[in-house]
């Protein structure tokens, strides 16, 4: 049952990738975008990378919510269910989102999982989703749970879905555009000391390409990953106002219990909440998307 679950997010995943490049390629063609913007100038190279990298990350935002109800497997809660469970977790949503004046009420969602975890998505305030796992459900205790649901419902007022994404177009196109420009310098200068034939020429440019984007990948995952963190204080915050300091100081300390347990048992289930993975040191916290949690607990516990 778990690889059917598994092949099928996989699948859906590759053809959501697959409808975004082929959306994009069709409307370029469309408008004869690239025959207009050229191939042999900066400015056109520029455009084009930029239609790509935007469009793509603006696509991707558009169909959050379905992408993550297909790979999650997040069942949307009736807003008129009977069920306590979830009539609980729909009020506590809904009451957060009226304290931040959220234009619209948020879908709430539970998924079937192990994980503590929760998470919001969706391409604005007025279309946002809020899912939380069973997992988180049975672990924490109604306070905490609180205090999470708090921070997701944050991230929705503070607009993150959207900065995050125009960020990491912006850094999309950035590394599309350096890429080929280096690689056409370098390839350049190898040509000139070594003439050879016109299509293998063609390959190590490609080659340099593929290499100079993997590298230019990694410093844009710093950047992106920078602003991450700082968009976690400030759920933090966001989540101290909406359900009182203490409860999101009580969730974290709780997740720390259960990350030393989970360091402990092997067999543990996996701990995502807020995905935290632990005590990120030296450069692997370059590339942590959240802060480390006493960094955040101490954060909390100096505001006033």
């Amino acid at each position: 049952m778990k690889f059917l679950q598994i092949s099928k997010r996989v699948f859906l995943f590759l053809m959501v990738n697959i409808l975004v490049i082929t959306t994009i390629t069709i409307v370029l063609n469309l408008f004869h975008v690239p025959q207009r913007i050229g191939r042999d100038n900066y400015t056109g190279l520029l455009v084009f990378c930029s239609i790509w990298g935007m469009g793509g990350a603006l696509i991707s935002l558009a169909i959050s919510r379905m992408t993550a109800k297909w790979f999650m497997g997040v069942k949307v809660i009736d807003p008129n269910t009977q069920d306590s469970t979830q009539r609980e977790l729909l009020e506590m949503v809904y009451g957060f989102a009226q304290t931040a004046r959220l234009p619209e009420r948020p879908e709430v969602g539970i998924y079937d999982s192990p994980e503590v975890n929760a998470f919001a998505t969706g391409p604005s305030k007025s279309r946002s989703l809020v899912a939380v796992s069973s997992g988180l459900l049975r672990t924490m205790n109604r306070d905490q749970i609180e205090g999470v649901v708090a921070h997701e419902v944050a991230h929705i007022a503070n607009g993150d879905m959207v900065t995050m994404t125009l960020i990491q177009g912006i850094i999309n196109a950035l590394v599309m555009f350096l890429a080929r420009i280096l690689a056409f310098a370098v390839s350049q200068a190898l040509r000139s000391r070594d003439s050879r034939e016109e299509g293998g020429g063609y390959m190590m440019q490609f080659m340099l390409v593929m290499v100079f984007q993997t590298l230019l990948s990694l410093l844009g995952a710093i950047v992106v990953n920078w602003f991450s963190r700082w968009r976690e204080f400030r759920a933090d915050a966001g989540s101290a106002r909406y359900a009182g300091r203490e409860k999101m100081i009580s969730a974290l300390r709780g997740l720390q219990r259960m990350y030393e347990h989970t360091i402990e048992d092997q067999h543990a289930p996996s701990l995502n909440t807020l995905k935290i993975s632990g005590k990120s040191k030296g450069m692997m916290m370059l590339f942590a998307s959240h802060p480390p949690l006493e960094e955040r607990i101490a954060r909390l516990e100096q505001l006033r």
